[in-house]
């Protein structure tokens, strides 16, 4: 039988069965057509706009608006709850991914299904009026856009040779960047309401996911190969043994070190701008730092994944992109103006993109085997949300008494340091 390539249309896709993989496990060897990354950067995109725009944008609006006394408290509570949601859901959702034996492929379901739910969240998020309500609203958004991440994550280990991992993951990565940008345009200037912002998020989240669902076929998993559901079993497959399994472990480090660091230096952006800078529009001036921020990200990211794809070498970039995060986070520490903010966010964003290129690539190299790649992601991931939920326990204290803005940009610099060295602790990737 043929193999079925990463990018086949709709029509006429087959699967492979005998002594060989099935095409859902074989390694790829197929390089991706531009239309199929782009058609899942879309997807990314969706679900980034979605994530982080509130984050940054809308739930610090409607909780100033709700609790203004006490809205640093609140903004704290909602998104460190919502980000423990996300611990949960995303490996979960992955494994069940992993196990879906669909005719429509293990991952598409499951972005469809996610951005459906997720845009369900946002709507609810919106119409309320309560701190409380808006926490539940929010824990309901993260299960369903945790699920479509899920789905998203996982197509570039499915179908992307490790040729082209790098360069694809940069595409892929500065998404996040420009899910930000895009929702903050929106929400700023164009749906300048809370309802309004959300309910664009979530009918954007719907469409975006589409082109990817609908444009291109995906291996089915043979119903021989599903395991048995078994419940003990399952929860147990999320833990992966740093003994069996060390590179796994140490990439998951760099990146949960990487992400605290920046989960500490984006919590009180919106804040910061307000009380330390005394920038007169801080919701502006979150705008105009995501958007250098996200066009030096784009600058760099798809460039270097080139780069790093064509040497076959990860961890250099990592270490360097780490370096230069932290240089900007000591900048924001000892100099709270507006134009060490901007070139701040320059430098952070070029270091953020060679790192999302990269980084991402790399995890993909040191996943345990090819049946859980979407669980094993999902365990990678909650080194993302992870940070999330501690951050604003480590941050509130920092900055109520221990150095203010200046001790927190400098806890974001240790951490960001410290993830990068431990890079160099993976053995199995250059």
């Amino acid at each position: 039988m043929r193999r079925v390539s990463a990018d086949t249309p709709l029509q006429g896709h087959e699967g492979q069965s005998g002594a060989t993989p099935p095409a859902a496990l074989a390694e790829p060897t197929a390089r991706v057509r531009a239309a199929w990354t782009a058609s899942l950067s879309l997807s990314t995109l969706a679900v980034f706009m979605a994530f982080m725009t509130p984050i940054q944008i809308l739930l610090p609006l409607q909780l100033e608006h709700i609790d203004p006394a006490h809205k640093s408290t609140a903004l704290a509570w909602v998104t460190g709850i919502g980000a423990l949601v996300a611990v949960v859901v995303n490996p979960l959702a992955g494994a069940l991914s992993d196990r879906t034996v669909s005719r429509f492929g293990r991952r598409r379901p499951w972005i469809v299904g996610g951005a459906l739910a997720g845009a369900a969240g946002l709507a609810f998020t919106a119409a309320q009026h309560t701190v409380p309500g808006v926490a539940v609203g929010w824990c309901l958004a993260q299960a369903g856009l945790n699920a479509m991440l899920a789905g998203v994550t996982t197509p570039v280990a499915d179908r992307v040779p490790v040729e082209q991992r790098a360069e694809v993951s940069g595409w892929t990565g500065i998404m996040q960047s420009f899910g930000l940008v895009f929702g903050a345009l929106l929400t700023t200037l164009v749906f300048t309401g809370v309802w309004s912002g959300y309910g664009t998020l979530a009918l954007l989240t719907v469409l975006l996911a589409l082109p990817f669902v609908l444009w291109f076929a995906e291996p089915v998993l043979p119903r021989a190969l599903r395991p048995a559901f078994d419940l003990r079993r399952l929860l147990a497959g999320f833990w992966i043994s740093p003994r069996l399994h060390p590179d796994f472990a140490w990439a998951w480090l760099t990146r949960f070190l990487i992400n605290l660091g920046n989960a500490l230096g984006t919590l009180y952006l919106l804040f910061y701008l307000t009380d330390s800078v005394h920038y007169a529009d801080p919701g502006t001036g979150v705008l105009i730092l995501t958007v250098i921020y996200t066009l030096c990200a784009a600058l760099t990211a798809v460039p270097v994944g080139r780069v790093s794809d064509r040497i076959g070498r990860r961890k250099v970039f990592v270490v360097i992109s780490s370096l230069v995060m932290a240089a900007a986070a000591v900048l924001l520490a000892f100099v709270h103006s507006w134009t060490a903010a901007m070139v701040a966010a320059a430098v952070l964003g070029a270091g953020f993109g060679v790192y999302l290129a990269v980084d991402q690539a790399l995890v993909t190299q040191v996943l345990p085997t090819a049946l859980d790649r979407a669980k094993d992601l999902g365990v990678i991931n909650i080194a993302n949300s992870g940070p999330q939920v501690l951050a604003p326990a480590i941050a509130a204290p920092i900055v109520a008494a221990a150095g203010g803005y200046t001790g927190l940009y400098l806890a974001t610099a240790l951490a960001t340091v410290l993830g990068g060295l431990l890079v160099r602790r993976v053995r199995s990737v250059a």
